[in-house]
């Protein structure tokens, strides 16, 4: 008998989708609901506020751009995208906008609904509480992994979960270079997914953290490999660091 449990809201203005999908979804133990655009889809949001949104990027009327953006912008709501095979360009946009997962049509409806569990599982770590965390401090930056906090300059940063998840795994590993796929395993679980996630990720990162985001300092680029954390001061203060990755 499965064990998932949740609500998930299918966007979609494919009835056969919406049908499959609903039907996966339902028999991995999931409470459903679906709406054929984006209009439909955020007054269902509004009613009931999801634990989940499966997103289809071309959605007639309002764009599944425009609906994340929404979304996001009332709630930290998971949100996996689904996508035609030559949208790169907007996929990154949706990864941008807060979308934490896609899924490039055509799917296989077992791994989406793989996928589904794995976005909320780490949705659900991600506020509950952390056990003997450090606080790290890396000059004018403090990332306190318990908190969930990161601070710069003495102002909070605006991070997504996501964001912080990768920051907070960097931080804690200095001086260690990780590659895109150890990334996605080792910050979100993921055993498969488009490294451009954590491409996208980085970049992000690097806007919030770095005084020049084209010149890093913190997190460098290692060519050929991925990415390294390097502490300003050259040593780290609070409980702890550790390794660092790429993206």
């Amino acid at each position: 008998m499965s064990t998932a449990t949740g609500h998930i809201l299918v966007i979609d203005d494919d009835p056969t989708v919406l049908d499959v999908v609903a039907r996966y979804l339902s028999r991995a133990g999931y409470q459903v609901s679906v709406a054929p655009d984006g209009e439909l889809g955020l007054k269902l949001a509004a009613a009931r506020l999801p634990d989940l949104v499966v997103l289809d990027l071309m959605l007639p009327g309002r764009s599944g751009l425009e609906v994340c953006a929404e979304l996001r912008a009332r709630a930290p709501i998971p949100v996996i995208m689904l996508t035609a095979l030559g949208e790169e360009e907007d996929r990154v946009v949706g990864l941008e906008l807060g979308a934490d997962d896609y899924v490039t049509k055509p799917f296989s409806p077992r791994e989406l609904v793989l996928r589904v569990g794995s976005v909320l599982r780490r949705s659900r770590d991600a506020v509950a509480p952390a056990v003997a965390a450090p606080t790290v401090i890396d000059g004018n930056l403090v990332v306190d992994v318990s908190a969930r906090r990161a601070v710069l300059d003495g102002g909070d940063l605006a991070l997504t979960v996501r964001e912080f998840d990768l920051l907070a795994f960097l931080i804690r590993h200095p001086g260690q270079a990780f590659g895109r796929p150890e990334l996605l395993e080792k910050v979100w679980g993921w055993s498969f997914g488009d490294q451009s996630t954590v491409t996208v990720h980085v970049r992000r990162l690097r806007e919030k953290v770095e005084v020049d985001p084209t010149n890093p300092r913190r997190i460098s680029t290692v060519w050929g490999v991925g990415y390294r954390y390097d502490l300003l001061d050259g040593s780290s203060a609070g409980s702890s660091a550790g390794d660092a990755e790429e993206r």
